[in-house]
């Protein structure tokens, strides 16, 4: 069997005097199964996967089809990750999410719209992040997964706080994509989940491996067998029961789990039923099931149990009212007498060979409430058999991509998994190469799919125009400043703040709610993707600069006539000037946001140019021994005998008169030092 993650010696960083989270974690998942990573709260799952997928330092190492994550061209084709929430801007839409996470994978942007409809999503697709319910959360959560079609899933309990619906659905999704030659590996707390979800359990204790086993031999030697009863004389049956296991000098427990359900430790079936019989008591179930590891272990979340005691409510309202099928087959006791038996079983006549998981999300129901057939016969998430849990048959031969085979080459399934497999979104067939227009892409729809920039740029014309009327109003200040909005209390016009603002934006917002999740941490260091950033900021300054004279202009004009609003003589000088200043900003803004993984550091690393910089720069420009740079446009006409077209010199020698002047040497030295500090963050990063 391929062995597509193998993990080896994954030990956390230890914190002040506490032990590491986790401590020599090695385990493998398969291909074509499911598995699962257990362990109560605090034991290091989802430590483990951060450190699996580079997400946090520490030692081990993770390879992912014989390659650690770092080593992958393009990692979220491989691994489709879902740690917490969905990571994405509360503001964002569903659909623009998907949109923009598209094109930084570098897959059609159709491919949006065949994941909300496989997820069922469509008509959610124009609502905010932000107004999710936590079902609606998860499902999206694992769509962003299944988006660039990966080939394994990495996922940090996905059924947490979800009804059973909810849970259901969720694993009759993995249950689907390891069907088809995929790997899936997820955390959970629950060891009833993990018994009847997962083909291979990994149970973590305090950080360490305290078993690694198949799921069938987990069910046997770590999960406790019970009985599960349901009658609507449950507490005389229950006070019977006890009284009876005390005469008899038996260890028997039993649990009210609410309304008119039992469940029953260290009895059978055949006992209990007898007991019932004997004393005339009516009983709708009887069957076994796999209980919990102990006490405190398995805690069923607060919104699956409210989702659990909402369907209990039918039968406590009417304890008369006819019984409903159990996954588990019919109980003696509902058995007509004229009734063959059921077919024998060792516990509660469910074929071995066809998963529970197996049953189509849209098969005909009976009228009535019924019981999920995922879940036990008490409606309890996670209870299981006692028999040995199904184990899904893996196919005949392991893809080395899930896409690359097609679903009818798969071995011999039941129509239910079939069935089960279409909620999947359909395999990307052709792959696009990669092209230096998708993090463009991904920028572009990064930037315009949220309304802060916009805000943003309006703001600022609209303090840049008061500010320019309060300025004219005054008095005293110079026209080329009046038309930048620029008073010489302030450090820089509003503007360039503004550009600052909107560079920090790209990386520091993007830290917060990060959208590549499984790209090297939270942002990937990827030239492409910074070029990408330059490129939309510069952008977004020089028209956010433009739009700020021109609004000045035709406030001045307004409100004093023509003579404020007239062009400079020198204007070429000063519009190079302006726009170096704007897209200066910008950019120091892009780069300190990438360095100091913070928007509020973007903008200081703005602001601290002319506060902290200029006055250095003045410094060292005052200083007798400076040298100038005058006449270098006309020696290097000289050094290369030639003419410069358009009259060129002219041009370097205003760049060159801006960049010797102290703000242009301030702005020059700041994105100098920026940009090594990036580029050595990103050798650093890679070089791990």
């Amino acid at each position: 069997m391929l062995r597509v993650i193998q993990a080896f010696g994954l030990t956390s960083n230890p914190r002040k005097e506490l032990p590491p989270a986790v401590d020599d974690v090695s385990f493998e998942a398969r291909a074509g199964h499911v598995t699962a990573l257990l362990g109560a709260a605090g034991a290091g799952k989802t430590t483990a996967l951060r450190l699996m997928l580079e997400l946090q330092h520490g030692r081990g190492l993770t390879y992912f089809r014989g390659r650690p994550l770092h080593r992958i061209a393009h990692p979220s084709r491989e691994v489709g990750v879902l740690l917490g929430d969905v990571p994405g801007h509360p503001a964002r839409t569903v659909r623009g999410h998907l949109r923009m996470l598209c094109a930084a994978a570098g897959v059609p942007v159709r491919r949006a719209d065949e994941v909300l409809e496989s997820a069922e999503l469509v008509g959610l697709r124009g609502e905010r992040l932000g107004t999710l319910s936590r079902g609606m959360d998860r499902r999206l959560g694992l769509a962003c997964a299944l988006l660039p079609d990966p080939h394994t899933l990495v996922l940090d309990d996905p059924a947490g706080a979800l009804s059973a619906h909810e849970a259901r659905r969720l694993h009759d999704t993995l249950r689907a994509h390891a069907a088809q030659g995929g790997t899936v590996l997820f955390s959970t707390a629950d060891p009833k989940e993990a018994a009847r979800t997962a083909d291979h359990v990994v149970t973590l204790e305090k950080g360490r491996v305290v078993a690694d086993q198949e799921a069938a031999d987990f069910s046997r030697t770590r999960l406790r067998p019970r009985v599960a009863v349901r009658s609507p004389h449950a507490a005389r049956l229950a006070a019977l029961l006890t009284k009876e296991a005390r005469a008899a000098r038996r260890s028997v427990e039993v649990v009210r789990e609410g309304g008119n359900r039992l469940a029953v430790y260290g009895s059978t079936c055949a006992d209990i039923g007898e007991t019932a019989f004997r004393h005339g008591i009516l009983v709708h179930q009887l069957a076994d099931e796999i209980g919990d590891m102990g006490p405190g272990a398995g805690a069923v979340p607060a919104a699956r149990q409210q989702g659990v005691e909402d369907s209990r409510a039918p039968d406590a309202a009417n304890p008369t009212a006819a019984p409903r099928p159990s996954p588990a087959g019919p109980s003696p006791a509902d058995l007509p007498p004229s009734a063959p038996p059921p077919a024998a079983t060792a516990s509660d006549g469910v074929d071995p060979r066809r998963s529970p998981l197996d049953e189509p999300l849209d098969s005909p129901q009976p009228e009535g409430p019924q019981p999920s057939p995922t879940e036990p016969a008490d409606d309890l998430p996670g209870a299981g058999s006692a028999h040995t849990p199904p184990v899904p048959t893996p196919p005949a031969r392991t893809a080395h991509r899930r896409t690359s085979r097609p679903f009818a080459a798969l071995a011999p399934a039941a129509a239910d998994t079939r069935k089960a497999a279409s909620s999947l979104p359909p395999p990307i067939s052709v792959r696009s190469a990669p092209s230096p227009l998708s993090p463009l892409r991904y920028e572009l729809r990064r930037a315009v799919g949220i309304s802060t920039g916009f805000v943003t740029g309006a703001v600022v014309l609209v303090v840049s125009a008061v500010t320019a009327v309060v300025l004219a109003r005054v008095g005293h200040t110079p026209q080329p400043r009046l038309l930048a909005a620029w008073p010489r209390e302030l450090p820089l016009p509003p503007a360039a703040l503004g550009a600052g603002l909107l560079g920090a934006l790209a990386f520091g917002d993007e830290f917060r709610h990060p959208a590549l999740a499984a790209d090297r941490g939270t942002v990937p260091r990827r030239m492409g993707l910074l070029t990408a950033k330059l490129l939309v900021s510069a952008a977004t300054a020089l028209v956010l600069a433009a739009l700020t004279v021109g609004c000045d202009a035709e406030v001045l004009h307004l409100f004093y006539g023509q003579e404020l609003a007239r062009v400079p003589a020198d204007w070429p000088a000063l519009t190079a000037g302006w726009l170096g200043l704007v897209v200066g900003c910008a950019w120091s803004g892009v780069l300190a946001a990438g360095v100091f993984r913070s928007t509020t550091a973007g903008l200081a690393a703005v602001v601290a140019v002319p506060v902290l910089v200029v006055p250095l720069v003045q410094r060292v420009w005052a200083g007798p021994s400076v040298r100038t740079a005058a006449g270098f446009p006309m020696r290097v006409r000289e050094v290369l005998l030639s003419q410069w077209p358009f009259g060129g010199e002219r041009y370097l020698a205003e760049v060159l008169r801006m960049i010797v002047q102290p703000v242009g040497s301030a702005l020059t030295l700041s994105l100098t030092a920026l940009l090594c500090a990036y580029l050595l963050m990103t050798l650093r990063s890679r070089a791990r």
